[in-house]
């Protein structure tokens, strides 16, 4: 590759595309392409919907606060197309105007829909705000909530309403025997332990019959039926967190995608034929669980791009064979964390305001943040 410094655009500007961003600063010049006008996380779903002001402050951040991106331009739009013979990314701005953007290097970052929380659809700041806070009123208002999903979103949900709301009737129904299914056992038996402790009704083996059409992306209040043959259940609000999640991918050829809609990589997180574009995070089928967002795989994507740009040896990346980290976030009494092996660690309530957040994560992680203007 020439010795100037290449261009690296990142199409997709979520978690896993900005980390990557700031480890690669001072090694290309960077363009990263995002629908939304800053980082808005799609983790800590229960938190999102409790508490929004808590949850906007540590995941829904501007790109100018991020101190590691100053050198790089980020560009907002509705991602179009691919042309991988003339290294060219194609895209629509918010006025309609055509976007081009060249690359010696690319990263595709652009994630999944799942849910209303999860939605690749270009919005401004307010639109943003209006969301959570319309969300958050819906639920406070319900006198009973029914989750539907037995992920780490439904738990954190179903834990993080119940505790927001002490009086509010809520109930958390799941396909399976237990929830947290690709978490380590443990992990459930310690948060079937709390929910039951928060008074949250737990329902094992209801799959729920989805109204044709319906994905599970808004808030409903009809009353839910079941394939596994259950009386149907009804609550003021319906929240559904089933996991059925759809790649956005339909802006890229269907060569470099698998049957699901997902981008095929080899295990050095390359598109399979593609020397020069990698991918990572939830739209790369790196492995059964799609761990590389998670299992922070953007130091080693770092590590091959740099590599790559100078013809060196690829590492290869390497899955966990179970989910792990928080479920429920941060709450009065700390942070939980969950290893692999499904042991607990904690943060105590002291450590979240005066180590982790400001050391460990805006410091550590994120190599410095600017102060973030919290939701009014």
């Amino acid at each position: 590759m020439s010795s100037q410094r290449p261009r690296l655009v990142i199409a997709g500007f979520g978690d896993s595309g900005l980390l990557t961003a700031i480890k690669l600063g001072r090694h290309a010049d960077i363009v990263g392409i995002s629908a939304k006008p800053a980082l808005l996380s799609g983790q800590e779903l229960g938190l999102r919907l409790a508490r929004p002001k808590d949850w906007a402050r540590d995941n829904w951040i501007s790109f100018d606060k991020y101190r590691a991106l100053d050198r790089v331009r980020t560009v907002q739009a509705t991602l179009t197309g691919l042309d991988t013979e003339h290294r060219t990314v194609h895209a629509t701005a918010p006025d309609g105007s055509p976007v081009a953007e060249t690359y010696d290097l690319l990263v595709i970052s652009t994630g999944v829909r799942n849910g209303f929380w999860r939605q690749p659809r270009l919005q401004t700041p307010d639109e943003i705000a209006a969301d959570l806070t319309s969300t958050h009123d819906r639920l406070a208002k319900a006198g009973s909530v029914i989750v539907v999903g037995g992920g780490a979103a439904a738990v954190s949900a179903a834990a993080n309403i119940a505790t927001a709301w002490p009086g509010k009737k809520v109930d958390l129904y799941f396909p399976s025997e237990r929830a947290l299914t690709e978490h380590h056992p443990r992990a459930w038996e310690r948060l079937q332990n709390k929910l039951i402790g928060l008074g949250v009704g737990l329902h094992p083996g209801h799959r729920a019959v989805l109204p044709d059409g319906f994905d599970g992306d808004e808030i409903t209040d009809a009353p839910v039926q079941w394939s596994t043959g259950q009386p149907t259940a009804q609550a003021d609000a319906v929240l559904w967190a089933i996991g059925r999640v759809k790649p956005n991918t339909e802006w890229l050829p269907p060569e470099l995608l698998d049957e699901q809609g997902f981008v095929k990589v080899t295990p050095e997180l390359q598109v399979c034929g593609h020397h020069h574009i990698f991918a990572i995070g939830d739209v790369a089928a790196t492995d059964p669980l799609r761990a590389s967002a998670r299992a922070r795989a953007d130091g080693l994507l770092a590590h091959n791009i740099r590599a790559t740009i100078a013809d060196r040896p690829l590492k290869r990346y390497r899955a966990p064979r179970r989910r792990w980290g928080s479920i429920v976030g941060i709450q009065s009494d700390g942070l939980e964390v969950f290893a692999p092996n499904g042991t607990a660690y904690r943060f105590p309530a002291w450590s979240i305001d005066r180590v982790l957040m400001p050391w460990i994560v805006r410091r550590g992680i994120y190599k410095g943040v600017r102060k973030n203007q919290p939701l009014s």
